[in-house]
């Protein structure tokens, strides 16, 4: 079920009613059906994958917490073992039988693949972390074993967050669900703002530039550099506004529920190096990936070189998880690359900046520092849109370069129309930047009432008036 639909505008008042005119474990109840009713409204039978995976898990961790070594480690492989089967199977396998086709034609072997066409259930890297997360936490005595398994199933299934994060942690979100909190005007009130500013993510920027980046990126060849060049920039904004539109959407849900999720975005934008922007941009996968895999292999405690290696593999392991295909891989390599530059040549740009006098000058330092690294970081989007590594490529060089056609081609909106996704990006830039301290939500709540409700229409009416309902399928959700 899509957030931005007529079907969840149904689903969602109907969920919370009843939430609320149940008692205690009725709730927990209520919203394992509400939740599989919202993910089997993709496909229904992919709800089996997840049952699979609740019990696997809920297993584990209770072996786990009653073994001792040897046999502990045990079920932590079998849990591993378990989830990334099933991960790599659905995600994985057309793409590893399309490599082995293109291998065996390149040595002269007539192979022609399995034929199997395996569809990705929507959302399963999503559940497959979460449900790790869990084990993972268990095993290092971070967090009891859940003996009530209606309320870990509801930790996974949990649909404000299920099908695009944010990905909780057992000791965040499975801690709420034991306990019930009555309805609270404030909290509901600030939810639904949260959901207002999410929608106008989605709806006014995120789905509104779509239009331009689905128009050229299908046929850039028939495009000019001046039009890559938009729609590149056009899909910067769409790719956060629609992965962060989601996850506003999804906290506010679950405020106006009693529960809080973990903030997943914090303006990524205004990051003044890549590091930086990683802190920022999908902070739950960010943390997870530092947690479960950086941090094991030594992190940053080890040899230069073998902290270089590190950086590169948990990148491009970040890369693979975001899609099946070598764009992602090449663009999880390039930010790793990135990061292994920027601590290789510190103490050159150290002495570039001290001889360029700029560190005088704290504001222009970090006006550059924004503007270079939002360039790098589209630079990689370039190569998470291409459909192929090699037209990245080419639209990176045409961008550098020109060449192509030499004037502009339809770009599937207006110039009036593209001009307020630029103004919507400039209300939500200076938004951001003057709620930097304190979220709207917060701030609306202690003002006065004439002040308050203008806020509220003034949000409301922008996305009725100015968004583009044609139900666009969120992007994370094919991760």
């Amino acid at each position: 079920m899509l957030f931005n639909s007529l079907h969840f505008l149904l689903f969602f008042p109907v969920v919370v009613l009843l939430f609320f005119s149940l008692k205690d474990r009725s709730r927990i109840y209520w919203l394992i059906a509400a939740s599989c009713y919202f993910y089997m409204a993709f496909v229904p039978a992919y709800i089996l994958i997840l049952f699979f995976l609740i019990l696997l898990d809920y297993a584990a961790g209770l072996m786990i917490a009653r073994s001792q070594a040897p046999t502990r480690h045990l079920w932590l492989v079998l849990s591993i073992v378990g989830n990334v089967t099933m991960l790599g199977f659905y995600k994985y396998f057309n793409f590893l039988d399309q490599n082995i086709v293109a291998l065996a034609q390149w040595i002269g072997f007539d192979y022609t693949g399995s034929q199997m066409n395996i569809i990705l259930p929507i959302g399963l890297s999503f559940h497959t972390f979460q449900s790790m997360s869990y084990v993972f936490e268990v095993y290092r005595g971070r967090q009891p074993a859940e003996r009530d398994l209606p309320v870990y199933s509801l930790y996974v299934l949990f649909f404000p967050q299920m099908v695009a994060g944010p990905i909780e942690r057992p000791q965040n979100l499975l801690v709420q669900l034991h306990h019930t909190r009555p309805f609270d005007h404030e909290r509901a009130v600030s939810g639904l703002v949260t959901m207002a500013i999410g929608f106008f993510k989605k709806l006014v920027i995120a789905d509104r530039f779509a239009i331009v980046v689905n128009t050229v990126y299908s046929n850039p060849a028939t495009h000019s550099s001046t039009d890559l060049a938009i729609a590149s920039y056009c899909f910067a904004f769409q790719i956060y506004c629609d992965f962060a539109g989601y996850s506003d959407i999804a906290i506010g849900a679950a405020r106006i529920m009693g529960y809080d999720l973990m903030k997943n975005f914090e303006r990524p934008y205004a990051a003044r190096s890549i590091s930086d922007f990683w802190k920022r941009w999908h902070i739950s996968l960010s943390s997870w990936f530092r947690d479960y895999l950086y941090i094991p292999l030594g992190g940053n405690r080890v040899s230069r070189l073998v902290w270089y290696r590190n950086l590169m593999l948990v990148f491009m392991v970040s890369g693979l998880w975001h899609g099946a295909n070598w764009t992602f891989v090449c663009w999880g390599a390039l930010h790793g690359l990135y990061l292994v530059l920027a601590n290789w040549t510190e103490s050159l740009r150290a002495r570039i900046r001290s001889l360029s006098g700029i560190e005088s000058m704290p504001v222009v330092k970090g006006v550059l520092q924004i503007v270079i690294t939002f360039h790098l970081v589209l630079v990689g989007w370039v190569f998470f849109r291409a459909s192929s590594v090699s037209e990245a490529v080419t639209i990176l060089g045409r961008m550098i370069g020109g060449g192509g056609p030499a004037a502009p081609h339809d770009l599937g909106l207006t110039t009036f129309d593209l001009l307020i996704g630029v103004g919507a990006v400039a209300i939500l830039e200076a938004y951001q930047w003057l709620t930097r301290q304190h979220a709207l939500p917060e701030w609306i709540r202690v003002q006065p009432t004439w002040i308050r409700w203008p806020v509220y229409y003034t949000l409301v009416s922008l996305v009725i008036l100015l968004g583009k309902f044609s139900s666009q399928e969120f992007i994370y959700f094919q991760f």
